[in-house]
Protein backbone atom coordinates (compact mmCIF):
# COMPACT_ATOMS: atom_id res chain seq x y z
CA UNK A 1 0.00 0.00 0.00
CA UNK A 2 1.64 3.49 -1.20
CA UNK A 3 1.09 6.33 1.63
CA UNK A 4 -0.42 9.61 1.31
CA UNK A 5 2.02 12.27 0.42
CA UNK A 6 -0.07 14.75 -0.43
CA UNK A 7 -1.42 16.38 2.92
CA UNK A 8 2.56 16.57 4.39
CA UNK A 9 3.98 18.05 0.34
CA UNK A 10 1.17 20.63 0.62
CA UNK A 11 2.27 21.51 4.14
CA UNK A 12 5.91 22.05 3.09
CA UNK A 13 5.10 23.63 -0.11
CA UNK A 14 3.09 26.35 2.06
CA UNK A 15 6.09 26.89 4.73
CA UNK A 16 8.52 26.89 1.77
CA UNK A 17 6.73 29.59 0.36
CA UNK A 18 6.28 31.51 3.66
CA UNK A 19 9.72 30.89 4.38
CA UNK A 20 10.50 32.13 0.82
CA UNK A 21 8.26 35.39 1.24
CA UNK A 22 10.34 35.97 4.80
CA UNK A 23 13.50 36.08 3.47
CA UNK A 24 12.67 38.91 0.52
CA UNK A 25 11.13 41.40 3.20
CA UNK A 26 13.83 40.82 5.40
CA UNK A 27 16.11 41.09 2.46
CA UNK A 28 14.98 44.40 0.98
CA UNK A 29 17.19 47.62 2.02
CA UNK A 30 15.66 50.95 3.30
CA UNK A 31 15.59 53.46 0.49
CA UNK A 32 18.30 56.54 1.07
CA UNK A 33 20.39 57.20 4.04
CA UNK A 34 17.97 57.01 6.81
CA UNK A 35 18.50 59.31 9.93
CA UNK A 36 19.39 57.11 12.68
CA UNK A 37 15.93 57.31 14.62
CA UNK A 38 14.70 56.17 11.94
CA UNK A 39 16.89 53.38 10.70
CA UNK A 40 16.65 52.38 14.73
CA UNK A 41 12.96 52.03 14.37
CA UNK A 42 13.36 50.09 10.53
CA UNK A 43 15.50 47.59 12.39
CA UNK A 44 13.50 46.88 15.58
CA UNK A 45 10.30 46.02 13.40
CA UNK A 46 12.68 43.88 11.13
CA UNK A 47 13.98 41.97 14.22
CA UNK A 48 10.56 40.24 15.02
CA UNK A 49 10.61 39.32 10.93
CA UNK A 50 14.63 38.08 10.99
CA UNK A 51 13.78 35.84 14.40
CA UNK A 52 11.07 33.76 12.24
CA UNK A 53 12.92 33.82 9.12
CA UNK A 54 15.51 32.30 10.84
CA UNK A 55 13.72 29.72 13.05
CA UNK A 56 12.05 28.35 9.27
CA UNK A 57 14.79 28.28 7.73
CA UNK A 58 15.95 26.04 10.84
CA UNK A 59 13.02 24.05 11.06
CA UNK A 60 12.32 23.16 7.55
CA UNK A 61 15.59 22.11 7.29
CA UNK A 62 15.93 19.85 10.13
CA UNK A 63 12.15 18.53 9.04
CA UNK A 64 13.76 17.52 5.35
CA UNK A 65 17.29 16.06 6.99
CA UNK A 66 14.78 14.18 9.52
CA UNK A 67 13.08 12.32 6.29
CA UNK A 68 16.17 12.06 4.25
CA UNK A 69 17.94 10.24 6.96
CA UNK A 70 14.84 8.06 7.75
CA UNK A 71 14.70 7.10 3.22
CA UNK A 72 18.44 6.77 3.16
CA UNK A 73 19.22 4.83 6.39
CA UNK A 74 16.41 2.28 5.85
CA UNK A 75 18.05 1.74 1.98
CA UNK A 76 21.34 1.46 4.17
CA UNK A 77 20.21 -0.85 6.46
CA UNK A 78 18.93 -3.16 3.78
CA UNK A 79 21.85 -2.79 2.09
CA UNK A 80 24.16 -3.31 4.87
CA UNK A 81 22.23 -6.68 5.57
CA UNK A 82 23.52 -8.27 2.52
CA UNK A 83 26.53 -6.41 1.68
CA UNK A 84 28.25 -5.63 5.08
CA UNK A 85 31.67 -4.35 3.13
CA UNK A 86 29.35 -1.17 2.29
CA UNK A 87 29.20 0.16 5.52
CA UNK A 88 31.61 2.99 4.45
CA UNK A 89 29.76 4.10 1.31
CA UNK A 90 26.48 4.09 3.50
CA UNK A 91 27.92 6.20 5.85
CA UNK A 92 29.13 8.83 3.25
CA UNK A 93 25.01 8.85 2.04
CA UNK A 94 23.51 9.29 5.59
CA UNK A 95 26.08 12.19 6.22
CA UNK A 96 25.04 13.94 3.37
CA UNK A 97 21.66 13.46 3.80
CA UNK A 98 22.63 14.39 7.78
CA UNK A 99 24.24 17.98 5.94
CA UNK A 100 20.74 19.39 5.05
CA UNK A 101 20.20 20.68 8.55
CA UNK A 102 23.67 22.37 8.86
CA UNK A 103 23.02 24.20 5.75
CA UNK A 104 19.76 25.09 7.01
CA UNK A 105 21.58 26.13 10.28
CA UNK A 106 24.25 27.95 8.77
CA UNK A 107 21.33 30.07 6.78
CA UNK A 108 19.48 31.06 9.66
CA UNK A 109 22.50 32.35 11.51
CA UNK A 110 23.31 34.36 7.84
CA UNK A 111 19.84 35.93 8.49
CA UNK A 112 20.60 36.76 11.78
CA UNK A 113 23.44 38.26 11.20
CA UNK A 114 22.27 40.43 8.39
CA UNK A 115 19.16 41.44 11.01
CA UNK A 116 21.86 42.95 13.43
Amino acid sequence: MKPNWKIPALMLAAATVVAVGVTILLLQAPAGAAEPAVRAAADSSVAPWAMMAAAIAAGLSTVAAGYAVASVGSAAVGALAEKPELLGRVLILVGLAEGIAIYGLIVAVLILNRAG
